[in-house]
């Protein structure tokens, strides 16, 4: 399992509640964009959308994969920045939804990475906001832990 993009700052931000494994619906040369690196998911989110069957669909946004650069004139008019479809089945999609009508609560992606099938897969995580003071919690105790461990590793 190779891990090629991951969001960074939503642990810091978030608090993740539970977290699933999803495919995305790409293009070839997508594919080979994020399998060398081209992948970015700062800024990125998930949504739900309904189609004309009354089945939602769950959508990733805002996220970043770059043009491949071989793929030449195959990529004319390429946007990088183009929804992708997740690919999850019928049971984990509805127990999403329910989850998503609460109050606060919102689908996250936290990593893209490949599997030993060379799949491309999405790690996909409900979270909720974190405040100002849980933060500073946080950063509290990560500079607490890494003192102890600083003092245990000299001594």
């Amino acid at each position: 399992m190779k891990e090629l993009a991951k969001n960074k700052k939503l642990r810091h931000d978030f608090k993740v509640l539970d977290k699933w494994e999803a495919g995305l619906k790409l293009t070839g040369s997508e594919v080979k964009a994020a399998k060398s690196g081209r992948a970015d998911l700062t800024g990125s989110y998930i949504t739900m959308k309904s189609t004309e069957h009354k089945n939602p669909e769950l959508w990733l946004i805002n996220a970043n994969i770059s043009r491949y650069p071989k793929s030449g004139y195959a990529q004319k008019g390429y946007d990088p920045l183009r929804n992708r479809k997740l690919l999850l089945n019928k049971k984990e999609i509805s127990s999403l939804v329910g989850k998503l009508k609460q109050k606060g609560l919102t689908l996250m992606p936290l990593s893209l990475y490949t599997t030993s099938q060379r799949l491309v897969k999405l790690t996909v995580v409900l979270v909720k906001g974190k405040k100002k003071a849980d933060k500073r919690e946080d950063i509290k105790k990560r500079d607490f832990e890494r003192r102890v461990k600083k003092k245990l590793k000299n001594h």
